[in-house]
């Protein structure tokens, strides 16, 4: 029988290939960011199908269910009113074989994060059942601090730009306050939540490539550098910077 990591490979492929055909006919690959938290959804539950069911398997799906879904619906909300991302833009207007490049560089490259991130979960799925412990629930709560911090600080974010009055202005109210990037904290904490569970299983501390990739990509990549790049020279940034940390939450610096 083939192995559930296999399974969720050969998924993982046909699924980011499909979206890159829906992209490619509607000429819109930043439905690359749509597809990536529904592609962890979909992917846990068909391994929750070819694995045997234990109150872990089910909670850690329940949480990467919330997890995704909320994501899938944020992204897609916000970025189907308006014309493609303009990053994705760029690229189709720069790139020379296009579709080809598109399919690797941004489809079948996410594909493979996406699979990375997820070892946790399968590792999860494909271990002997046992009860839950101690270290799944301190897992839990971590989880839930993570999903507060994203939730709460896209709901701010979304809020803010909404009025009028706040255009061209820096986002630095509530959660905002105390992190210059509150909801990308909240997602890579939620995945070290999903990590610590695996702790109460052997060989569970191996799964730590997941969070590892997930932290290091939005701290180092697509990240957080994107988006201080876009902002960086801006005096009201650089004093935004000055006194507000730039990830994990901490008081106000003031001069």
């Amino acid at each position: 029988m083939m192995s559930v990591y296999a399974v969720i490979a050969i998924a993982v492929f046909f699924y980011m290939s499909a979206w890159f055909v829906i992209a490619s006919l509607v000429r819109r690959n930043d439905l690359a960011d749509i597809a990536w938290g529904l592609g962890f959804v979909l992917m846990s539950w068909i391994a929750f199908l070819f694995s045997e069911h234990s109150s872990r398997s089910l909670l850690i799906n329940v949480l990467v269910t919330m997890w995704g879904v909320r994501l899938t619906w944020h992204i897609a909300r916000r970025n189907l009113r308006k014309p493609e991302d303009s990053r994705y833009a760029a690229w189709r207007e720069a790139w020379t074989y296009f579709y080809l490049r598109s399919f690797v560089q941004i489809f079948l490259l996410q594909g493979l994060f996406l699979y990375i991130i997820l070892v946790p979960v399968l590792f999860i799925h494909t271990s002997a059942p046992t009860g839950l412990q101690a270290v799944d629930a301190i897992g839990g709560i971590v989880w839930i601090i993570g999903f507060f911090f994203e939730s709460v600080g896209d709901r701010q974010l979304r809020d803010f730009l909404k009025d009028p009055a706040h255009k061209g202005k820096i986002m630095d109210q509530g959660l905002w306050a105390y992190s210059r990037h509150p909801n990308y904290f909240g997602e890579v904490t939620q995945w070290w939540g999903i990590f610590l569970c695996t702790l109460s299983l052997p060989q569970g501390y191996l799964t730590i490539v997941g969070p590892l990739l997930i932290t290091l990509l939005i701290l180092f990549v697509s990240g957080v550098p994107m988006l201080e790049k876009k902002y960086a020279g801006r005096a009201d940034f650089e004093a935004y910077k000055k006194r507000t940390s730039m990830f994990i939450p901490w008081p106000t610096r003031h001069a």
